[in-house]
């Protein structure tokens, strides 16, 4: 599924237009991604936790030249899946939020 397909779906679960369910998937994107830039973790039940990882400087070898190059150290985002082993379970979750 891609971005206008998921757009698309959640317009039609939730009954918005589909500029409207756009606005609300941007919105939780950035609001994840703020919250990751911050050094929060986001926690959604049933669905994983979005991250932030450092990843420490390391030795790598460029691939063309096969020289011995210094990787510097980064900070990657990471999703953290929660295995629901029972559909209806995630069912349940959402329809106890609302």
């Amino acid at each position: 599924m891609n971005k206008s397909e998921l757009i698309s779906a959640m317009a039609a679960e939730s009954q918005m237009s589909k500029a409207d369910a756009k606005k609300a998937l941007d919105a939780f994107i950035t609001s994840v991604t703020n919250a990751m830039k911050a050094g929060d973790k986001v926690s959604l039940v049933g669905f994983g936790t979005f991250s932030v990882s450092e990843r420490a400087e390391r030795t790598g070898i460029n691939p063309s030249t096969k020289a011995t190059i210094t990787i510097p150290a980064k900070k990657v985002a990471k999703k953290k899946e929660e295995f629901v082993d029972d559909i209806d379970y995630l069912e349940k979750i959402s329809e106890s939020e609302e």
